[in-house]
């Protein structure tokens, strides 16, 4: 006898619930490998990169969005767009947490030495460990074999839902870690769209010193270095004697200006930052709207910028804000027709 609609729909919820039982059992047996992949995106000084295909990337693209908006920068990647030039926007500064329950989806697995061979670290999440994605990888979150609920045993329903809830249960880690609050999620968690371009200013995504770093035009390009290397920004402020703004150094100038050396590396890090540093650079007051730094950023010529410094009345820099956290707090720059 054929079995009535609502009782297969009961058996598939018990299968998913099932699964995510056997998962909440196995946490204990995770948690170094949980743990230290909270430790990987917490240093991560660039994005987490978050790749998968078919059902696992859909999935993979709900947890970038839902790391976006819990103040954890992400982006999605799909694996088989990346070997035709997207996977350019992997860095060495990046986590990737690539997603296969078989652990050898071709085009995942692929694509992990790429991603290795740019600096990143790879995160996997699999029902197979010892498969070639787990073995690739620098930390395996693990959830061990399953079967799917459907009557094939195939389609992407149990791995999906286990797919989902160790994201969220590493986003909400990572949420604690940073000790993210309550006011930070209703800045990115705006009324509307509208209404943060209306509202939003600068002066809202400072953070004090943490995003105001600042040498003095006397330093040294080593002591600036020295300085852009400790801050998250990927930029310093520099400033007269009267703590003016009148220069920025970005990682940008960083690598220009070792390309462009031509004595030892002790010269260089010896030269005056004055010498090095981009004068003159664009800026905003504090109490500037936020989609209007983030248009001042994109329409800059002859390129975008993607730092700006931000000053007071009397042209003391006061913080910086970057174009991502401007693009977190669901900023989007107004396009032609």
């Amino acid at each position: 006898m054929a079995r009535e609609p609502h009782e297969i729909g009961a058996e598939v919820v018990a299968a998913e619930r099932d699964a995510l039982t056997a998962l909440w059992a196995r946490m204990p047996a995770l948690a170094n490998a949980f743990d230290a992949a909270v430790e990987l995106m917490l240093g991560c000084r660039g994005r987490i990169v978050v790749c998968g295909m078919g059902k696992s990337g859909q999935i993979g693209r709900k947890l970038a969005s839902t790391l976006v908006s819990t103040g954890t920068p992400a982006s999605f990647l799909h694996p088989a767009e990346g070997f035709h030039g997207d996977v350019g926007i992997v860095t060495s500064r990046d986590v990737v947490l690539a997603i296969s329950n078989s652990g050898s989806t071709r085009e995942v697995i692929e694509l992990v030495p790429v991603m290795r061979n740019l600096g990143a670290r790879v995160i996997a999440f699999t029902g197979v460990a010892d498969s070639p994605l787990g073995r690739a990888a620098d930390v395996t979150l693990c959830w061990g074999e399953i079967r799917e609920a459907d009557p094939t045993g195939l389609v992407p329903t149990v791995s999906a839902v286990l797919t989902l809830a160790l994201g969220d249960a590493l986003t909400v880690a990572l949420m604690e870690r940073r000790g993210f609050t309550t006011d930070e999620y209703r800045l990115f968690h705006p009324s509307g769209a509208i209404g943060t371009k209306l509202t939003l200013r600068v002066i809202d995504l400072l953070r004090g010193a943490h995003t105001n770093p600042v040498v003095s035009i006397d330093a040294s390009f080593q002591e600036a270095l020295e300085r852009v290397t400790s801050s998250t920004l990927g930029g310093v402020s520099v400033v007269d004697a009267d703590r003016r703004l009148v220069g920025i150094l970005t990682d940008g100038d960083v690598r220009r200006s070792i390309q462009g050396a031509s004595g030892s590396v002790g010269e260089l890090l010896a030269r005056p930052i004055g010498e090095l540093m981009t004068r003159g650079p664009t800026s905003v007051t504090s109490e500037t709207l936020a989609i209007e730094a983030l248009r001042t950023m994109e329409n800059h010529q002859p390129r975008p910028i993607y730092l700006l410094p931000v000053v007071d009345a009397d042209g003391h820099p006061v913080g910086m804000v970057h174009l991502h956290t401007l693009v977190q707090a669901g900023l989007t720059a107004d396009r032609p027709a």
